[in-house]
């Protein structure tokens, strides 16, 4: 039995225990479902490179469970079905590379599997209106480990969560994690399995990256502080540690002022990275981090916003020695100038500049939206600064939720992708494919109870 069960049973016995000291006994039940159907397809000018295209559809059937006023039980169990596709697992003709998107929607190490599940959570909880512990299986939102929910699914871990707020504008934050379910995965994996299971690209020296299955990570550590500054402001700090591998420093600030005309607001980010241990690996060749790295990366955000628009510009560079790594696997990107469908993780340099902007339309319950973005990054001839081989590109994001009065709970969501090289002379067909000249479109419905 491993430390997380013993924990989970020693808090059982205790829940029982206290249960019994309680006069007034209440049982409280809250079912829930989660339905979500997605299609999704990728297109190339040209019929150069493979086309791909999928419809999922996933259910999510649990409930949470009240007990001696203080404790709960969750459980969510999550089907996955594919109803019609392309052969999406098979590589590129061109290029040999596997899918990268429509694999995603389904069980991204068994591709061709057409229907699965997975016990998605199962915890126990203890909660009070200063403190609270949670162990087991859960969902969590981190800077740098998040649920990354563009998929059928999002990314749940395993282990014991705490938090306690000795005060109204004090809040600190804990995560301990042994083991992983991405998106796009139906196995729980320890924490150094998870890693290069989306793509790997090159290793420092310009070869295949091959640190799948052969990175050596026990354990995942998070801690957040989060203080609530007079006059509407806010800071916040988190660190993520990954044994053997890397740690990542990340402070916010962020602040907002009413106006006649709507609400200005500003924030900054500034993090730290540093490689720890092995990197993973003993054998260069097969690492995932180097251990001598330093990075470091700063992101802004000029915003406004009233009844009806929000928009916001972005900056972010990055820079240091070495590449400023977080697995894909394990969330998106934490800077203000990350947008949809793609990261700037794997670099030694980027410079980022992204607007954003929303309009809600008054009289039906519509937005529209549009994220823009040109994203300049490390030359593609340095394997050792450019993970993926990833040339600089531009960005747009054009999409549409819409949330329907005459049915409770239900979205849709539509959203179209463009990525285009800043300079396309002279790419060759893996600096393409799955990266630039390409459309992407999602058409996402999902509905809740409750």
């Amino acid at each position: 039995m491993n430390r997380l069960s013993v924990l989970f049973f020693l808090l059982i016995g205790f829940s029982i225990s206290l249960k019994a000291q309680e006069e007034e006994k209440k049982l409280i039940a809250q079912p829930s479902a989660q339905f979500r159907t997605f299609w999704m397809n990728t297109s190339y000018p040209g019929e150069e490179f493979k086309s791909d295209y999928a419809l999922g559809m996933s259910l999510g059937v649990g409930g949470k469970l009240t007990f001696a006023k203080h404790w709960d039980m969750q459980l969510v169990y999550r089907a996955f079905g594919n109803v019609v596709s392309s052969d999406f697992w098979n590589p590129d003709p061109a290029t040999g590379q596997a899918n990268r998107y429509e694999t995603g929607l389904f069980d991204i190490l068994n591709p061709t599997d057409r229907f699965f599940g997975r016990l998605e959570t199962f915890s126990f909880g203890y909660s009070k209106e200063s403190f609270g512990v949670k162990v087991g299986r859960m969902g969590l939102n981190t800077d740098w480990v998040n649920a990354q929910d563009g998929r059928l699914s999002p990314t749940a871990v395993e282990g014991v969560q705490a938090w306690f707020a000795p005060h109204a504008k004090w809040k600190f934050s804990f995560w301990g994690i042994g083991r992983m379910s991405i998106r796009g995965s139906s196995e729980w994996l320890g924490i150094g399995k998870t890693v290069g299971i989306y793509p790997q690209g090159r290793t420092v020296q310009g070869k295949p990256g091959n640190y799948f299955g052969n990175t050596e990570s026990d354990w995942l550590g998070i801690w957040e502080i989060d203080h609530q500054l007079a006059g509407g402001g806010k800071v916040h700090f988190s660190q993520t540690y990954a044994q053997n591998l890397f740690s990542t420093y990340w402070l916010s600030f962020e602040k907002s002022r009413k106006r006649a005309s709507g609400i200005w607001t500003w924030g900054i980010q500034s993090g730290f990275q540093q490689g720890i241990g092995e990197g993973g690996n003993p054998e260069p060749s097969l690492r995932y981090k180097e251990p001598e790295d330093l990075n470091y990366a700063i992101s802004g955000r000029l915003g406004w916003k009233n009844d009806h628009w929000i928009t916001h510009l972005n900056f972010t560079h990055v820079g240091g020695k070495g590449r400023w790594l977080s697995p894909r696997e394990w969330g998106k990107d934490a800077w203000y100038t990350f947008i949809p469908r793609e990261r700037n993780e794997g670099f030694e340099s980027v410079n980022a500049l992204v607007g954003y902007g929303e309009y809600r339309l008054e009289n039906i319950p519509v937005q529209i939206y549009a994220h823009a973005g040109l994203h300049w990054l490390s030359e593609m001839s340095n394997a050792a600064a450019n993970k993926y081989n990833f040339p600089s590109y531009r960005q747009v994001n054009l999409g549409l939720k819409y949330q329907p009065k005459t049915v409770k709970n239900l979205d849709i969501h539509l959203l179209l992708v463009s990525k285009e090289p800043l300079l396309s002379e002279n790419l060759t067909p893996n600096q393409i494919y799955n990266k630039v000249e390409m459309l992407h479109f999602n058409a996402i419905l999902n509905w809740r109870l409750n």
